[in-house]
């Protein structure tokens, strides 16, 4: 017996509803109200006053199939060509959502019962939606299969993130006479500079930790000398914070620096007969730790997550959902 269920019209009509990071409301209703017409048990479990992580099962779920509905933005509808689907959030992760949904429905179909689905809001920006979840676990979940653009490849680890914001203080005066102020900017400047030189932590397996700068904001006019600046610095981590925060310190002479996210680097639970790799990425299985062992996989290609061109091929959206149903099988055996 196999099921009926459409994955490339489900995630086509799922894509088309902008679910841009804090506007998940609506693709959250939508969602709730087909895997209810699916004939699941629908749990939403609100995030805020309009937005609300979806949950559903047929039983008690020994296996769970998780992924995020909200995007990056800008948001763009849907649209299939040379065999691909594009659209915001083909392969970021709706496309892997509806390819979770089709796996659930052809294990069903065969009188598999005990996998559930949770899809999350907010991964883009802080994990909320996750970190929600966590706070209700299924009882009795023993895998957690983590949707995340991985090419078809399980993962065997992800890197973590550190997020500072780095300010300096300056002393503002009349930019024809530097002399009686004192640069927030040139501060800054200074510690992003020497940042660059600093050796930063390292591991066999991971890799070495390496940072972008992601915003930058100071001043009040062009002609005064800057009172303030700020960055934002974003680190992909390989093991503690803290071993960031003390090979960072020679920085503190320019700046102070406040911690705005950590998410600690994991490992993850694999499967034989797989293709592996390590990504430098990290996703919501920090936050859903409660819920089973975890694994990641996805159709997709990081490369083009959050990008103008955002496409997933259909072929391989196809193939996941095969390869979804044999982790699922496998996790099941061993339940």
């Amino acid at each position: 017996m196999t099921s009926a269920f459409d994955a490339i019209a489900f995630a086509r009509a799922l894509i088309n509803i902008d679910s841009t990071t804090g506007q998940e409301a609506e693709a959250g209703q939508w969602l709730a109200r087909e895997l209810r017409g699916l004939g699941y048990t629908v749990v939403e479990q609100p995030v805020d006053r309009a937005r609300a992580n979806v949950f559903a099962m047929i039983d008690a779920p020994a296996v769970v199939f998780s992924a995020h509905y909200d995007c990056v933005p800008p948001f763009f509808p849907s649209r299939i060509e040379d065999g691909r689907l594009y659209g915001r959030g083909a392969c970021d992760a709706k496309g892997i959502l509806a390819a979770q949904v089709a796996a659930a429905e052809r294990l069903r179909a065969r009188g598999e019962r005990r996998v559930g689905l949770l899809f999350v809001v907010g991964e883009e920006r802080g994990s909320d939606g996750a970190a929600m979840a966590n706070a209700m676990p299924a009882p009795g979940a023993r895998f957690l299969i983590n949707g995340e653009p991985t090419d078809n490849r399980l993962g065997t680890a992800t890197r973590g993130v550190l997020r500072l914001q780095l300010r300096a203080v300056g002393r503002a005066a009349h930019s024809a006479t530097p002399e009686h102020g004192e640069s927030a900017i040139d501060k800054l400047i200074d510690a992003l500079v020497l940042l660059r030189s600093l050796p930063l932590p390292s591991d066999p397996e991971l890799g070495s930790t390496f940072y972008s700068v992601g915003l930058i904001e100071g001043g009040v006019a062009p002609n005064v000398i800057s009172p303030h600046a700020s960055a934002e610095v974003l680190f992909r981590t390989i093991g503690p914070a803290e071993d960031i925060l003390r090979a960072i310190r020679p920085v503190d002479r320019f700046v102070t620096s406040e911690e705005i996210l950590r998410v600690p680097q994991v490992t993850l639970h694999t499967v034989p007969g797989f293709p592996t790799a390590v990504f430098p990425f990290t996703t919501d299985v920090p936050f859903l730790n409660r819920w089973g062992a975890p694994l990641l996989f996805g159709p997709g290609s990081i490369l083009v997550a959050h990008t103008s061109h955002e496409h997933v091929e259909i072929a391989e959206l196809d193939r996941a959902v095969e390869a979804y149903e044999q982790l699922a099988t496998a996790c099941l055996t061993s339940a």
